[in-house]
């Protein structure tokens, strides 16, 4: 069980990869990958406006206990081992929350989420330093959240004719 948890945690062992190129630091592209592993499940996400929030609840609980049970080896001494990356698929997920599965509108969710999972502006910031899994899951999720309102903000200015 103990396998397949971390098989999880670590999105099938992709965050391995940058650590073998750079050894001994926290910021090492995992993240990225992380969340680049998530875009094509988005095509899996229920489309119905319902649906899609129970399944995320569920996914942000699920990510919470695999994160929580995660026993991944870390050359990072901190709060949020560099080596799981489903919160960063938790956190594309919340990215795209009722937008469309289409090319551009992905691609501003995939960039606007990484720039707030990376900068960790408030409310992330204060989030990250919640105590074990929730910190490190809705540090995420949070910032996801900043991505989609970004991109909904876009999608009404585009609609009104001002951007």
């Amino acid at each position: 069980m103990q396998k397949i948890i971390n098989a999880l945690a670590s999105g099938l062992y992709i965050s391995y990869l940058p650590a073998l190129v750079i050894p001994f630091k926290k910021n090492t592209g995992a993240g990225f990958l992380g969340t680049l592993l998530a875009v094509p499940f988005v095509f899996l996400l229920p489309t119905d406006f319902i649906l899609q929030l129970v399944f995320l609840l569920f996914f942000w609980v699920a990510c919470v206990w695999i994160c929580a049970k995660a026993n991944l080896p870390s050359n990072y001494q901190g709060h949020d081992n560099p080596k799981i990356v489903l919160d960063e698929v938790a956190g594309y997920f919340t990215a795209m929350l009722f937008l469309p599965r289409t090319w551009p509108y992905m691609l501003a969710a995939f960039v606007l989420f990484r720039i707030f999972d990376t900068l960790k502006p408030w409310p992330v910031s204060r989030l990250d330093r919640l105590p074990n899994a929730f910190g490190v899951v809705f540090d995420d999720v949070a910032a996801g959240l900043l991505a989609n309102i970004c991109v909904q903000i876009g999608i009404i200015l585009i609609r009104a004719g001002i951007a």
